[in-house]
């Protein structure tokens, strides 16, 4: 579980579409404030799907080969197949201009609110599925599982955390910095989606095969 998880979290905070977006928000003029809502939500939404399968399973891991166990096994399947055949399409369509989401024009208005909403609407929930589905097997009894899903929430986020902290503590350079980043996010878009999906899709559908047959 915890090396799952260890994978699934740095595929998600290493995401580009919600790092292209939580810059453009933090170069706003509440930007910190905004990235502040946006990195709450976010964080936010991960511990509530981990408390929503913590609620279905008690707290307790299911036993090994029961239907349950099985159904968990299975999503994290269907998720790595799923991303797999998802890479090989976003690599072989043509490629198409990348035109900036409506709310870019008006990123100096939005409320907090919308930032965080912005959060729901960037996060890759197939990924969290995925990390849902590993979360299963914690058994909450125990610190060590405590700690490994705290530690998968964070380093879900660790990114969007990392980006906030520097622009507060040196915003000038910070921001020159992150627009670059923005910038080459930007342009290698379609190959660090097509990668990560790949490397993913693979890493979950072995994984999964293996805990079926095992």
């Amino acid at each position: 579980m915890v090396l799952d998880l260890v994978v699934i979290g740095t595929a998600i905070t290493l995401g580009p579409l919600h790092n292209s977006a939580f810059i453009l928000l933090l170069s706003s003029r509440r930007g910190v404030r905004q990235g502040l809502a946006f990195l709450l939500s976010w964080l936010a939404n991960l511990i509530a799907v981990i408390a929503v399968v913590a609620l279905l399973t008690g707290g307790q891991p299911p036993a090994r080969h029961s239907a349950p166990s099985t159904a968990a096994i299975a999503a994290k399947l269907a998720v790595g197949v799923a991303l797999v055949l998802y890479s090989a399409y976003r690599h072989h369509r043509p490629p198409r201009p990348h035109s900036p989401p409506r709310w870019t024009a008006r990123i100096d208005d939005l409320s907090p609110v919308t930032a965080a909403g912005l959060a729901w609407v960037l996060q890759p929930w197939a990924l969290v599925g995925a990390g849902a589905a590993t979360a299963v097997d914690a058994d909450l009894s125990t610190l060590n599982d405590w700690l490994t899903l705290t530690g998968y929430c964070l380093l879900a986020t660790l990114s969007l955390i990392a980006m906030e902290v520097y622009v507060v503590r040196a915003p000038a350079v910070a921001n020159a910095r992150l627009d670059a980043l923005r910038s080459w996010l930007e342009r290698h878009q379609e190959q660090l989606v097509v990668t990560l999906s790949l490397l993913l899709g693979l890493w979950l559908t072995a994984r999964s095969i293996a805990e079926l047959v095992a």
